[in-house]
């Protein structure tokens, strides 16, 4: 059976456990088909989730609250970094006085950006200084975090992720300040869901559930063999290897779950952060169907 599975942004080692399934033929021993597919914008998938133009969907869990519709539903969560914002060293004196900062974004929103002020502010409230919404500018250009900040005026970048971001800083000796929920107060976030739909889950139940094993089974492989988690990911992609590549690979393998189960508990913190930022309201009931497994 064919599972048309949407990502949330452009194929990167985040999909490795679904690149190592098809590579390797394991998803279609267990007698699925599984089709990638990379969304035009970031939120595509949801709409195709709704109106069953695609099977699966895999976004961040924050999602499942702000696009959240009745029959939506969280089959687990696969992955989760540290994600946050990253300042330039140079510019973080102008963060501590309060002075105009400008921050690139892949994103630049209403909520992302009121997320990404929020986790700055928290880390200014907990380091003792102020910091006024109205000098924090977000500017909407693209994922090249670490060369927006060389080459450009940006003080730092917002949707940062540790694997990535953190991972490159390193390798080109960027000098910076991860601003993760590590050293702000605020619940992580940068994770992985796999979402689907109650009408999907009892037509395709058991290519459903096979996908689940299959992908949890590809992870274990993954981290017992990097030299093939990095030889899938090339194969796959059609990318050149390059040691960057190669050292974010590395630094990702180990973030993937072992057991993928939808969790009600999971993201409680995560939503309750959503809630009182006043950017998602859900009712008991409709939270608690997000976990479901079966129909009622």
């Amino acid at each position: 059976m064919r599972l048309r599975i949407a990502l949330e942004w452009f194929i990167n080692p985040d999909h490795l456990p679904f690149m190592a399934g098809i590579v390797s033929g394991a998803y279609e021993k267990a007698g699925i088909k599984v089709e990638l597919i990379e969304p035009k914008e970031h939120y595509d998938g949801f709409e195709d989730l709704k109106e069953g133009n695609i099977d699966i969907h895999i976004n961040e869990p924050l999602h499942l609250f702000e696009h959240h519709f009745e029959s939506l539903r969280s089959l687990g969560c696969f992955f989760e970094t540290q994600g946050g914002v990253m300042m330039r060293a140079s510019s973080i004196p102008k963060l501590h006085t309060n002075q105009p900062i400008r921050i690139t974004t892949p994103a630049a929103n209403e909520v992302t950006n009121k997320i990404g002020f929020e986790i700055l502010k928290r880390y200014a409230n907990q380091e003792g200084f102020a910091l006024d919404k109205e000098r924090v500018e977000f500017v909407q250009t693209d994922f090249y975090h670490i060369k927006n900040m060389q080459e450009g005026d940006f003080d730092g970048a917002w949707l940062c992720f540790y694997n990535f971001e953190v991972i490159e800083a390193q390798y080109k000796n960027f000098e910076h300040l991860f601003i993760s929920q590590e050293v702000s107060p605020y619940p992580n976030f940068s994770a992985l869901e796999i979402m689907t739909t109650q009408e999907t889950m009892h037509t395709k139940r058991e290519a459903i559930a096979a996908f689940v094993e299959t992908t949890t089974k590809m992870v274990n492989f993954l981290h017992k063999d990097p030299t093939m988690a990095q030889q899938i990911y090339y194969d796959y992609t059609g990318q050149t290897p390059d040691d960057l590549m190669d050292k974010i690979i590395i630094d990702t393998l180990p973030r993937f779950e072992t057991s993928i189960e939808a969790s009600p508990t999971r993201w409680q913190k995560l939503y309750a952060f959503l809630e009182e930022l006043e950017l998602v309201k859900l009712s008991p009931e409709s939270y608690r169907r997000i976990w479901l497994k079966k129909k009622e």
